[in-house]
């Protein structure tokens, strides 16, 4: 690979990718209050001592001290260069590594992802108020009650409204950022117009609860019934389903995912307590969406409805689903009587008949089959060999092992064709392990120390400080050079999260440094963050105008004070009256 990796885009792919999911999908993992934990894959050890934040995107082992962000866990565990992980990493997302050219740069410029982000949650609650406070959102409330949907299932989906008259948004929000959020369009006059107008609003949040497009659905009979944000930097419909960030919210390990078509559906089955469903957005099922869900269960169950279309939809997720699978994963298959849908079966038949229809799904080995066979006559040489003809290509696509094997053994069995075999595809290398580099030292929890591990881990955080409006000048105390580094590194490069934050060292003289200070473990629940951010920066500028303070009592002492010095000291002696009562 020639060229430079943009700089912006292994920011962006920290941002996209969430560490416990790749962790996870090399190094099985266990939740553990607010970590994972797992055994150490860089050292032998009996219990586990190896840690994965997802809110702060970087892993730890107590043990041996190995660290980093997902760039760092794939360069240790597969032994990759810097180069080789940034490229699997981007294979894990699902996007195509740049090189450095003025096309990047164009093609991000008003694109910052953070931005996005930040916009589309602040819509999304726009959308909750108009839902509880706009006259018009009274038809929406109206709809959803109708529908059966509570205000507490409402208010764990973050349902809203969006009202008719779509300038509120612009009102609020830079257009350019809407745009580039899917949530204005252009027409042929190159004009914005709203996107969403007159509908019930779903939020679309990906695994890590960042709203990263919206479905809305008409109130009345009106086409199209339902409408999907477009791709945009932050979405694409092909990778990502609705409802998995609130089904991990409960069952951060299910035992299974049931996988519907609509909105609605997921919504109304939670209402009855069925919570791990999600929906596609309006698109086949991909592998892209199977490989995603596969990383939080072995079982998926496709739920489908019972006419023609239903069943021609589960003949095409065979092949996504015969790509996905391997020994270990199971996909079983859930027809529905005719007529219905999942929200109008379940509100038919009650919890205890919904359940039953999801015990009695299929498993896909056997429904394959049955479908494989319809209207052949496997008592005809002609038939069994058009069996064979059918069902070898998805066979085909299975990953080697025991299952492959298995499923090629039925197919010989009710075809009778003696010579049918496996194909054979070339072996696989599992990943070379490297013992990560040691980064010892006795933590010592200074001030300035808890302060540094704190905006490292939470580089948001240095917007509080640029909020004081601190004079620096003659302010000193232990470590000052560094916190004032940390901040300018911050100010420049505006880290979206302390995986980005890591990145921004990677070879320099302070990596070890920022490493550490990002593994220090300060026990601060997240909604104690900020206040202790405050009270530790308190701290520091009572440390500071202590030590100007003894400097001008001793030069009082000794040779007097110049007006200005006598001023300073009144002026510190004041601060510090007001902060000692």
């Amino acid at each position: 690979m020639s060229g430079k990796i943009p700089r912006e885009f292994i920011d962006d792919l920290l941002v996209r990718v969430d560490i416990v999911d790749l962790i996870d999908s090399h190094v099985p993992l266990k939740k553990a209050g607010a970590n994972y934990v797992a055994r150490c894959p860089f050292h032998t050890e009996k219990t586990p001592s190896f840690s994965v934040n997802r809110s702060k995107q970087f892993f730890h082992c107590f043990g041996c001290e190995a660290s980093g962000n997902a760039i760092s866990f794939l360069m240790d565990f597969s032994h990759l260069s810097f180069v080789e992980a940034v490229e699997e990493l981007a294979d894990f997302v699902g996007v195509d590594v740049p090189l450095e050219s003025k096309a990047f740069s164009a093609k991000h410029q008003g694109s910052d992802l953070s931005a996005l982000y930040k916009v589309m949650e602040q819509v999304a609650t726009v959308y909750v108020e108009q839902l509880r406070s706009n006259p018009e959102g009274k038809s929406a409330v109206d709809y959803l009650k109708v529908r059966g949907v509570s205000s507490r299932i409402a208010h764990d989906f973050m349902l809203g409204y969006a009202p008719k008259q779509w300038q509120l948004l612009t009102d609020q929000f830079d257009q350019q950022l809407l745009i580039d959020a899917g949530l204005l369009g252009k027409n042929d006059g190159d004009s914005p117009y709203g996107r969403f107008r007159g509908r019930v609003m779903f939020p679309i949040r990906d695994k890590r609860g960042r709203t990263i497009a919206f479905g809305g659905r008409v109130l009345d009979d009106s086409l199209p019934k339902y409408l999907n944000s477009p791709e945009t930097p932050l979405f694409s419909k092909g990778r990502e389903v609705y409802g998995l960030y609130e089904l991990l919210r409960k069952h951060p390990k299910p035992q299974k995912i049931l996988i519907v078509e609509g909105y609605m559906d997921v919504v109304a089955l939670a209402e009855y307590g069925i919570d791990y469903v999600v929906a596609t957005l309006g698109t086949a099922t991909s592998q892209a969406h199977l490989d995603l869900l596969f990383r939080f269960s072995s079982e998926l169950i496709f739920c489908f409805d019972g006419d023609k279309a239903g069943q021609a939809a589960a003949l095409r997720a065979m092949e996504p689903a015969f790509s996905s699978l391997r020994d270990g994963r199971q996909i079983r298959i859930m027809l529905l009587p005719d007529g219905h849908d999942p929200d109008s079966l379940v509100r038919e038949r009650g919890l205890d008949g919904f359940l039953a229809q999801i015990e009695s799904a299929e498993v896909l080995s056997d429904y394959f089959f049955k479908s494989m066979a319809k209207d052949l006559n496997l008592t005809e040489m002609e038939s069994r060999a058009n069996l064979v003809a059918r069902a070898k290509p998805y066979l085909d696509k299975l990953p080697d092992g025991i299952f492959k094997g298995m499923m090629f053994g039925k197919l010989k069995e009710l075809s009778n064709v003696v010579g049918l075999s496996v194909d054979k595809s070339p072996g696989f290398k599992g990943p070379l392990t490297k013992a990560s580099k040691q980064i010892r030292g006795v933590v010592r929890l200074s001030t300035t120390r808890v302060a540094l591990a704190l905006l490292v881990q939470n580089p948001r955080l240095a917007e509080l400080v640029v909020q004081r409006e601190i004079d620096w000048s003659g302010i000193d105390f232990p470590g000052i050079d560094v916190f004032k580094s940390v901040l300018q590194v911050i100010e420049i490069n505006k880290p979206a999260n302390a995986a980005v934050m890591l990145e921004l060292y990677r070879g320099s003289e302070d990596e070890k440094m920022i490493n550490a200070l990002a593994c220090l473990e300060l026990l601060v629940p997240e909604e104690g963050v900020e206040s202790e951010f405050c009270g530790a920066l308190d701290r520091l500028m009572h440390q500071a105008r202590l030590v100007v303070l003894d400097k001008l009592l001793i030069k009082e002492k000794s040779g007097g004070l110049e007006p200005q010095e006598k001023e300073k000291l009144r002026s510190l002696l004041a601060i510090e009256c007001r902060t000692t009562k």
